[in-house]
């Protein structure tokens, strides 16, 4: 199951990315200027995932298992 899902990884990356992107503008002149800067910055980390994720099957499988109820509506 551990090595199936490293999600926390990538959120904390993702994190990194946006946190990084919006330290180096101190002041933004709108709400919209900091929704579009961190748009670009999600973007860009995107295009760098290419890798599918590991045995995603078998963590599927895991999770049809355990919690069937919750996952019948988004499947």
């Amino acid at each position: 199951m551990r090595h199936a899902i490293y999600t926390t990884n990538a959120i904390e990356s993702l994190n990194s990315v946006i946190r990084h992107s919006t330290k180096k503008r101190k002041i933004f002149s709108s709400d919209d200027s900091v929704k579009k800067v961190i748009y670009l910055a999600t973007s860009n980390a995107a295009k760098k995932w290419t890798m599918p994720i590991q045995n995603w099957r078998l963590a599927m499988n895991w999770f049809t298992i355990q919690f069937d109820d919750r996952l019948k509506d988004h499947l």
